[in-house]
């Protein structure tokens, strides 16, 4: 696993990460989230040994990245902030280069280099400099060299930043594999990307851990966590909202779009979890008037992300 011990960083007088503990079992994906400055890259690069903690360490695979520093970085696969890499060199010698330093060797070190390439569709630009490439490109080539050595532990910040949604697909789809057999933690801006792919999520501000929990837990604690969404037809002279209050089980009721035709109603349970739906159909049916659209959400990560680092849900969104 990967272990964060109190780690804490300090430049001058400004703490950058403040205690922070949490550990990564192999099989996990965990999202690392916060707002700008909120010392995600900081702690990333103290992980992989990149940055000196000023107190607290990391053990990565059973080494101190402090006190046994190398075993510890030869077990990880970093891909850093801004995608480096060295703008003069192909793609095909970018990777035969980290290849070498990884400490790869004659064929193994061309099959390496290779199923790399094609593992990461690299293959049509693999003899232009990296200068010459495109972001999103750069990116994928950053990507490569941060899996090329098979690692046991992979470190990404902002993995799929500047990708297209095709690449964005391909890349998440590899990250999905190889969880598999690796322990993987990556910062991301992207909620969706944390939906789609983290089985964690760690939520950070002020360098300090704010929420630790599945992404499924995460949205349960937003007040659209078991809210109804539904369309039905117009009925002159209703104040729908005012009648669904008074149904069982539902504790307010917002329009959330309204036509000459029809209307899109939202209501929320009384109880935290427990969707009314049921209640509200039933309400329908008596009537005899059918819900065209229906659908129980399952809560917003945008909103909680927004109320565990500013205290305000935001959820009044369609």
């Amino acid at each position: 696993m990967i272990e964060t011990r109190h780690l804490t960083k300090i430049f001058g007088l400004n703490t950058a990460v403040d205690d922070v503990s949490f550990s990564v079992d192999k099989g996990e994906v965990l999202g690392f989230l916060g707002p700008n400055a909120a010392g995600k890259s900081t702690t990333m690069r103290m992980i992989t040994g990149f940055l000196p903690p000023t107190s607290g360490t990391v053990v990565v695979g059973g080494h101190d990245i402090v006190e046994d520093s190398l075993p510890a970085r030869k077990m990880i696969g970093y891909l850093p902030e801004n995608a480096p890499v060295y703008p003069d060199m192909t793609v095909t010698g970018f990777l035969d280069f980290v290849a070498g330093i990884r400490g790869f060797r004659g064929k193994n070190k061309g099959r390496r280099v290779e199923d790399t390439i094609k593992r990461c569709f690299l293959g049509d630009v693999r003899h232009q400099t990296v200068n010459t490439l495109s972001k999103g490109f750069k990116q994928r080539v950053c990507f490569a060299q941060s899996i090329l050595p098979d690692p046991a532990y992979l470190v990404m910040d902002e993995p799929t930043d500047g990708l297209d949604p095709n690449q964005k697909h391909e890349v998440r789809a590899m990250i999905r594999e190889m969880a598999r057999d690796k322990a993987i933690i990556l910062s991301t801006h992207n909620l969706e990307e944390v939906d789609a792919i983290c089985t964690r999520a760690i939520i950070i501000a002020g360098g300090r851990i704010l929420a630790d929990d599945t992404p499924e837990k995460l949205k349960a604690r937003s007040s659209l966590h078991g809210a109804v969404r539904f369309t039905v037809r117009k009925v002159g002279g209703e104040d729908l909202k005012r009648d669904l209050i008074d149904v069982r089980g539902v504790s307010d009721a917002r329009i959330l779009e309204e036509t000459d035709s029809h209307i899109t109603i939202r209501v929320y349970p009384e109880e935290k979890g427990v969707p009314p739906g049921e209640a509200v159909l039933s309400y329908f049916m008596d009537r005899r008037r059918p819900v065209e659209a229906f659908q129980v959400e399952e809560g917003r990560l945008d909103a909680v992300f927004r109320l565990v680092t500013t205290d305000d849900m935001g959820e009044d969104e369609p």
